[in-house]
């Protein structure tokens, strides 16, 4: 079968397309034919060697949807979907032809949604929930600040808090982004162009500013999002673009009674995920959210598409297809 592969790690040019054997479930484990396998930025990432849980070589490859061909039988021909556990990293991942999987990490897709739709769920919506539900623990009444909203996790995270009686304010860094975002459920916005964050969040909140503050940034941003909390707020981080290191004062920190909280989706296994996946399909189903927007490239551009994922110019979810 055709697979992306890589046997070291430290640059995309290591990334290619390769023809491995197609891989022999154990167990109760089972055997998908993958129809469409979304392409997130940790996949560069782990190609860049960035990802210290990937042992080589390795197919890359975090969310899939597809068909199962090999299984216990009540499986057979069902179409499912999924993420997390140690796809692409641990074992091999699901920029490939066929998958192997263990049962708990297949969710029966939503009906009404395409392959490409359902393999455009996963991480995004993982992520979102994972931060603003499981670890905000984010209830109707509150305000959340989104950072990046108009990217596939941030707007996944704003329709989630929406759904949940949330009052959302949107963030974009200039005001070009604004109309792309428009469709989005978002109360307010701040494009970062006309505005700096602490100052737009309290104008937006009276002065309280937010109760959680949902940061897709880090790095630069981390203690401008900090002053953007309400008293007892929650500050969700998922990543650190530029550097890992911050600085914070420790005063306000504490005087605010500020919570951080982390969220690192590598570490939810197959189990934990599928069941936050689960938990979405009726809402995907009846249209309380929409299905993901997807752009659908062949598996042979794969190692173009990383190049394009990591230099930040994709512009929209990008899904492979066998």
């Amino acid at each position: 079968m055709r697979a992306l592969r890589f046997a070291q790690a430290g640059s995309l040019d290591y990334l290619g397309v390769a023809d491995v054997p197609v891989p022999t479930p154990t167990g109760s484990d089972l055997l998908i034919k993958v129809e469409a396998a979304a392409v997130n930025p940790s996949d560069p990432k782990n190609v860049l060697g960035r990802m210290h849980e990937t042992t080589l070589p390795r197919t890359p490859g975090r969310d899939f949807a597809g068909v199962v061909v090999k299984g216990p039988v009540g499986w057979i021909g069902r179409k499912v979907f999924g993420s997390g556990g140690n796809l692409g990293f641990g074992r091999d991942g699901s920029h490939a032809e066929f998958l192997a999987v263990p049962q708990e990490a297949a969710v029966t897709m939503p009906r009404g949604l395409t392959f490409a739709q359902a393999a455009g769920i996963g991480l995004p919506y993982l992520t979102a929930s994972a931060g603003i539900v499981h670890g905000a623990q984010l209830h109707g009444g509150e305000t959340i600040l989104v950072l990046g909203t108009n990217g596939a996790v941030g707007s996944a995270a704003a329709r989630l808090a929406r759904r949940i009686g949330a009052r959302v304010i949107g963030v974009v860094r200039k005001k070009a982004d604004l109309p792309r975002a428009a469709s989005l459920p978002v109360d307010a916005w701040i494009d970062l162009e006309s505005t700096d964050l602490v100052t737009g969040c309290r104008a937006l909140t009276s002065g309280r500013g937010a109760d959680v503050v949902f940061d897709t940034v880090g790095g630069t941003m981390f203690e401008t999002c900090l002053g953007a909390l309400a008293w007892r707020g929650r500050q969700i981080t998922i990543a650190s673009v530029g550097t890992p290191r911050v600085t914070f004062s420790l005063i306000d920190f504490y005087h605010n009674e500020s919570r951080l909280i982390g969220v690192d989706t590598l570490k939810w296994g197959f189990s934990e995920a599928a069941q936050v996946l689960r938990d979405l399909v009726p809402a995907f189903e009846a249209k309380e959210l929409p299905a993901p927007d997807v752009r659908v490239e062949a598996l042979e551009h794969g190692p173009e598409i990383y190049r394009l994922i990591d230099s930040g110019a994709a512009g929209s979810k990008i899904v492979l297809t066998p």
